[in-house]
């Protein structure tokens, strides 16, 4: 397990009254997880974002990076699930913490993976304790309405060729009734709305994830399409609905606009999907502007 434990602390504390801090304000527990199949990718953001927030975060934390990604990152949500939640429970249990709150900081796949984990019974225990969700270019609502036919073909190519469960059920073709397929399911479920923040970062530059799905909002071929259009009404009706209910939950939307080279990865959208991670001085930017205000 690839598991990064550290406190985000510059100072040289006294043992004493080290102790004596964590027992008043407790440890601040942040997760990372990253997909689909992204290994490099990964650790460019350990490398990245590890460093802003250690540095400047001068609250005691646990950074917890999922090392699930190096095994099937294929598998079907629920597997995956059950994965990630295994190794967040047994992070907590082999170094004894006394979580006082929990953060998450997902990219792609990774998000629905997330909200997965909070939808479940051994997980209950934590959901009053939960801080920040940070949503890198998640796509929340599957890749449905996907403006880019290049990336379409790609992902159905890459389903049959990895029979892929995950990417089956991002594409709504895991059931026949629409309302029976993962996505549509898990945003009937509560998780969102115990975060303090929900933060959701998408580009229009990517077309790998839809810029509608990573901000969650109605796009205008949802709009005009009278039979799948009002199952994805309901879906974002499902995910908002809860967290404007919610008085100590605040969504905030960033749109972010990358400069890139002229390369086939831009053509496709695959540079700008991948740029939240890739791209240092956008973390450096990003974290230091808006992203380490929602880590206090």
């Amino acid at each position: 397990w690839l598991v990064q434990v550290r406190l985000s602390s510059t100072l040289i504390w006294d043992i004493k009254v080290e102790a004596e801090l964590l027992a008043e304000h407790g440890l601040h527990c942040q997760v990372f997880e990253v997909r689909l199949d992204g290994f490099q990718n990964h650790i460019c953001l350990q490398i990245s974002v590890d460093k802003k927030i250690i540095v400047l975060n001068q609250d005691f934390s646990q950074h917890l990076f999922s090392s699930l990604f190096q095994t099937d990152t294929f598998a079907d949500f629920d597997t995956m699930t059950d994965r990630l939640l295994d190794e967040i429970i047994q992070h907590i249990q082999l170094y004894n913490l006394s979580i006082s709150r929990i953060s998450f900081i997902g990219h792609s796949l990774g998000n629905i993976i997330i909200r997965s984990v909070l939808t479940r019974p051994r997980f209950r225990y934590y959901l009053n304790k939960l801080h920040t969700f940070l949503s890198l270019s998640g796509p929340h609502l599957g890749t449905l309405y996907n403006n880019s036919t290049l990336v379409s073909t790609g992902l159905w190519l890459m389903q049959k060729l990895k029979k892929s469960g995950s990417l089956l059920q991002l594409t709504f073709r895991d059931n026949a009734d629409l309302r029976k397929c993962f996505l549509y399911q898990l945003s009937q479920k509560t998780g969102l709305q115990y975060f303090k923040n929900v933060v959701l970062v998408a580009s229009p530059q990517d077309r790998y994830v839809p810029f509608h799905s990573a901000r969650i909002e109605m796009c205008k071929t949802a709009l005009k399409d009278r039979h799948t259009g009002p199952v994805y009404a309901e879906m974002i009706n499902n995910l908002l609905g809860p967290l404007i209910e919610a008085k100590d939950c605040t969504l905030i939307r960033h749109n972010v606009f990358h400069a890139l080279p002229n390369t086939a990865n831009t053509l496709i959208g695959r540079a700008a999907h991948i740029a939240v991670l890739d791209s240092e001085l956008f973390l450096e930017k990003f974290f230091l502007v808006a992203g380490l205000n929602y880590f206090k």
